[in-house]
């Protein structure tokens, strides 16, 4: 169990009642300094009047200190009771740490004439003994909550600059630190449009401009030169398409139409795709699904989607003539994906950029905190991806 824990108003409260607790104790026992004869109520009033300025003591700091310097008086005229001077003290206390802030200046001064004036007088009319227990007991009394409290209040507002300084500064950082961020994204999308966006636009123009050409010439729909040019210019549109979302989400405007991550029910347009890039380099592509699909969370769809499209692309651009399979398994606890194509050691030509792709679905799935393998098992080419369905498998 914790320590408990008093509101402001509640902190008052139990000090005004401690004093008034503490007070009523002494006048039990009578330890107090009265004039001979007085009653005790005449004591007791003082105390009673000092505890309920107690529990104002933050809220009207400067009635509280005028009031409390005449009960103060009357107190010590009366009978001097300690519980009031001290009640007296935490007022003074308060009003200098909690007031506005020239009631410290002002508290000071008043504090420091009271001390010099009945100094003097104690003095003039009695001893210098008695003068300078006079002296020490209104410093008591007058000047050292003041300076207590006064110093408290400052450690305090510098304490609350440096919070500021410390907001601003984070602030300022931040700023910086999306600015950078805006800038970055705003040069990527510059490249993206006046790089790779242009040069897709260029294979798709000369695409169309080929299939034309093979109208002209009456060229049959199933040859597969008029085949390769459909697939060159459907794919080249399709990543035109995903360039020209991509670039509008890295300049943070809004595009034309929403960008619709891809999902693994669209798995059968890219079979098709591939069946079409590969009937002429004799390659039959298989897919087979196992299990319940379930619900599925957008990053692990969209890492699924990607894994499967590269797995597809690469087997077109490498593999032996032969059967591909495509299997896609959704477990309980996690979707596991494997593409297995025809390999032979040795063959094919070196592409610009090979591997890139591999790295790339490795990382996918290590973001997800998947596992995954690709390599030659035989004479056959294997991928494999085991993606969790869980998002605490997830990595920052």
């Amino acid at each position: 169990m914790g320590p408990v824990r008093l509101t402001a108003r509640q902190e008052d409260l139990a000090v005004a009642a401690a004093g008034l607790l503490g007070g009523l104790l002494l006048l039990a026992f009578r330890a107090y300094d009265a004039r001979p004869g007085l009653p005790v109520w005449a004591v007791a009033l003082p105390l009673v009047a000092m505890a309920a300025l107690e529990t104002v003591r933050r809220r009207w700091t400067v009635w509280t200190v005028c009031l409390g310097g005449a009960l103060f008086g009357a107190a010590v005229y009366l009978g001097s009771l300690t519980a009031t001077l001290l009640m007296y003290t935490d007022l003074l206390y308060a009003a200098t740490l909690y007031g506005p802030a020239r009631m410290s200046k002002v508290l000071q001064l008043t504090g420091a004439a009271a001390t010099l004036v009945l100094s003097a007088l104690t003095w003039r009319y009695g001893s210098v003994p008695g003068a300078l227990l006079v002296a020490v007991f209104c410093g008591l009394i007058f000047l050292a909550p003041v300076w207590t409290a006064d110093l408290l209040r400052r450690h305090r507002d510098r304490a609350e600059t440096e919070r500021l300084r410390a907001e601003q500064t984070a602030l300022l950082a931040e700023l910086d630190r999306r600015g950078a961020v805006v800038a970055e994204r705003a040069r990527m999308a510059r490249e993206l449009h006046d790089v790779i966006a242009n040069h897709l636009s260029a294979i798709a123009i000369h695409a169309t401009g080929a299939q034309a050409v093979a109208r002209r010439q009456h060229r049959a729909p199933d040859e597969p030169l008029v085949e390769a040019l459909a697939v060159i210019r459907e794919n080249s549109v399709q990543g035109l398409a995903e360039m020209r979302r991509m670039i509008g989400l890295l300049r943070e405007t809004v595009p034309e139409e929403p960008y619709a991550a891809p999902r693994l029910a669209a798995v059968d347009v890219l079979l098709d795709q591939a069946r079409a890039a590969g009937r002429d380099a004799g390659l039959r592509f298989e897919a087979e699904e196992s299990g319940e699909r379930g619900e599925l969370s957008a990053p692990l769809e969209l890492a699924a989607y990607r894994i499967v499209q590269e797995s597809l692309t690469n087997a077109v651009k490498h593999a032996a003539p032969g059967p591909v399979r495509l299997r896609i398994r959704y477990g309980e606890g996690e979707l596991v994906i494997s593409v297995e194509s025809a390999y032979r050691a040795g063959e094919g030509r070196p592409v610009p950029g090979a591997k890139a792709g591999l790295v790339g679905m490795g990382e996918r799935a290590q973001l997800l905190g998947g596992e995954f393998t690709a390599g030659p098992r035989g004479e056959t080419w294997t991928v494999r991806a085991v993606l969790p369905r869980t998002a605490g498998g997830e990595r920052a």
